[in-house]
């Protein structure tokens, strides 16, 4: 879902199917348990967000996941880690037909996290910015006793200010470093990155999460991002300024968060790898993937308590899911 501008800039599609699932109903597509399935790869960052929110919420009951192995070729992820590689609730082998099923002439990005209506077996959302707030916002009534509150009312200004700077320059921005088509974009992209991360550090210094004293959205968003820092963006995107396990405040904040109920458990780091070394073959032609590095360091203490703060604020962690 990508392109390059003549100057050799990456520009990601953002061409979404943009309609949600609300308590409501107002796209005519209301909130009901059961009736939905979340479609996702552990491979695809935008997808783990979906991952860990619907964990973190105990959502599990309620919206089914599917999903699709760590590679795809150049029409649609596909369900090949399931028997007989078919989904065993939407019965297809690829997302795309879920796309097609509802648009036949769709000629965008068959992305995941893709939300499909059972019934019908159609893509309802591929948006996945909305999707996780309204899975925060709209399905309130199925939350699980002591879910978190990702989404404050009373702090979202400050979390729409920081999501949207980590987005553009670090979660878009290792693709941006990543897939530059000249040294220009990408030292622009590269001196981006880094300065956002520096500037990033020097916040998490002070404070245990991004915004307000608990685990909200946007420490979800950049998570997803420094979680595939090392085995991918390093070396694959050339991100090398230093390693993540080299910025001391952020190797910190990221391994604080591993090791909340709902992060690291929900990361896949062989899919992770295999995606993006076996995918991007203009990027790596061979397709071999690194058998490093090494993860042990994620496990080791952090320190962050020091600075107070509570991950789940009133709330508590989520109990171990079967598909989590």
């Amino acid at each position: 879902m990508s392109a390059y501008r003549a100057e050799g800039e990456f520009k990601r599609d953002a061409r979404y199917i943009n309609d949600r699932i609300t308590a409501d109903g107002r796209d005519g597509w209301p909130v009901e348990p059961g009736r939905y399935r979340l479609v996702v790869s552990r491979a695809c960052p935008w997808a783990s967000r979906a991952i860990i929110v619907r964990r973190l919420l105990g959502l599990e009951d309620v919206l089914s996941m599917g999903v699709c192995g760590p590679t795809h070729d150049e029409r649609s992820w596909t369900f090949d880690l399931d028997p007989g590689g078919r989904d065993p609730v939407l019965g297809i082998e690829r997302i795309q037909e879920a796309y097609l099923k509802r648009f036949p002439d769709y000629d965008r990005g068959i992305t995941v996290p893709a939300v499909v209506d059972i019934p019908t077996g159609q893509v309802v959302t591929n948006d996945y910015a909305p999707l996780t707030l309204d899975l925060s916002t709209q399905w309130t009534a199925h939350h699980r006793e002591g879910a978190p509150d990702l989404y404050p009312e009373a702090l979202r200004d400050e979390l729409d200010e920081v999501m949207e700077l980590v987005f553009k320059d670090v979660n878009n921005g290792v693709y941006r470093a990543g897939f530059a088509g000249s040294q220009d974009a990408y030292d622009a992209a590269y001196d981006r990155l880094f300065a956002r991360l520096d500037w990033l550090s020097e916040r998490l210094e002070r404070q245990r999460y991004l915004v307000g004293d608990t685990i909200t959205e946007a420490d979800v968003r950049l998570f997803t991002t420094l979680v595939r820092f090392d085995p991918v963006y390093h070396g694959h995107f050339k991100c090398n300024r230093q390693k993540l396990s080299e910025l001391p405040v952020l190797w910190a904040y990221a391994r604080d968060l591993f090791q909340t109920p709902g992060f690291g458990d929900t990361v896949n780091f062989e899919h992770i790898k295999r995606h993006y070394y076996v995918v991007h073959r203009d990027i790596n032609p061979t397709g071999i993937v690194p058998d490093g590095p090494d993860l042990a360091g994620w496990q080791t203490p952090h320190g962050r308590e020091a600075l107070g703060g509570r991950p789940f604020g009133d709330g508590t962690p989520p109990t171990t899911s079967a598909d989590r």
